[in-house]
């Protein structure tokens, strides 16, 4: 129950940085869900976030598990607020005088240079996830295959999960 102060804190404020997506979240998740509040692990974020890839849904509902690990019933239901509200009433405040500001010049100049700070946070959280996910020459050469898939063929990246687990699955099992 006193971890949930500190769920509301933490997640009201990675809400905040999902501008560019929820992997431009990521790296600020880890330093804080695993470097300072030590709530889980780098590999269990990890976890957490490939099968938020592979549900339904938004992806980012993977938050709900670390509520609940830190807090109980009460910290999965405060970190599910915590996430998606502030979000949710910053977008709808931003799309209301966005409207009104139809005509004005600068307008195009700011949706030019908002993409690429989105397209540079969702980098910084792919390194940030490839630093704790890449282990070795064999998961190395996972990723760099699944890359090479997506950058050739218009695929389901979801189906690609499932091959990575299946290979990772045959690669480790103990002999």
């Amino acid at each position: 129950m006193n971890q949930i102060p500190a769920l509301v804190r933490v997640f009201a404020y990675l809400s905040l940085l999902t501008v560019g997506g929820g992997m431009a979240a990521f790296p600020e998740m880890k330093v804080l869900t695993v470097d300072v509040h030590k709530w889980l692990t780098f590999q269990q974020l990890i976890h957490l976030y490939s099968v938020g890839q592979m549900a339904p849904g938004p992806n980012m509902m993977m938050i709900v598990p670390i509520g609940q690990w830190a807090g109980g019933f009460l910290g999965a239901a405060a970190v599910l607020l915590a996430f998606f509200g502030p979000t949710a009433i910053l977008a709808y405040i931003v799309a209301r005088g966005w409207k009104k500001l139809e005509k004005w010049p600068w307008r195009t100049s700011i949706q030019q240079g908002l993409a690429p700070v989105s397209i540079g946070l969702l980098l910084a959280g792919c390194f940030t996830m490839a630093k704790g996910a890449i282990t070795g020459a064999e998961t190395a050469a996972i990723s760099v295959g699944v890359l090479l898939i997506l950058m050739r063929y218009k695929i389901n990246p979801a189906l690609l999960v499932l091959a990575g687990a299946l290979i990772g699955l045959l690669s480790f099992m103990p002999k």
